[in-house]
């Protein structure tokens, strides 16, 4: 499935759902049991209710790490320039591992990419090697970040 032209169904979520959520945007790592009984429901019927949240894409359950402290010592956000359609270019940036984040934007860019590296030499591979040969890239510009200020994912439901 191309990512470029998949449309998230919008799943309407009830009170009980939006807060499971949020006990898990707390701490991923909560037990059934204390969200159950935060939410007022079974242990099992949490359960059921995450694997539904999860199997329809709603939430993903995962480890979220600082690059910095796994050996990944430059990030940066790649404005690409596309020549002709976008979609077959966002797949293939998306196909690059470095790769964590591609969007396709209105405005000066068609797509952005955040790109996590070892080093200044491995951005500039991923970039003049990888990025800026694909078919339809028409131009880079490179965003290297300095410091990362903020970065959650407890954005809520409400």
């Amino acid at each position: 499935m191309r990512r470029s032209t998949r449309r998230p169904t919008r799943q309407v979520l009830d009170a009980t759902a939006k807060a499971i959520i949020e006990q898990l945007q707390e701490d991923g790592r909560r037990s059934y049991a204390a969200i159950a009984t935060a939410v007022g429901l079974s242990e099992a019927a949490v359960r059921q209710r995450v694997q539904k949240l999860v199997d329809g894409g709603v939430v993903q359950i995962v480890a979220v790490t600082d690059p910095l402290h796994v050996g990944f010592l430059r990030q940066a956000m790649v404005g690409i320039k596309v020549q002709g359609d976008i979609g077959p270019v966002a797949e293939a940036v998306s196909a690059i591992p470095e790769v964590d984040y591609v969007v396709t934007t209105a405005g000066s860019f068609d797509l952005l990419a955040e790109v996590v590296c070892e080093d200044d030499a491995h951005l500039l591979e991923v970039i003049s090697q990888r990025i800026r040969t694909l078919p339809g890239v028409g131009a880079t510009e490179t965003f290297v970040y300095l410091e990362l200020n903020k970065q959650h994912y407890n954005w809520g439901t409400r």
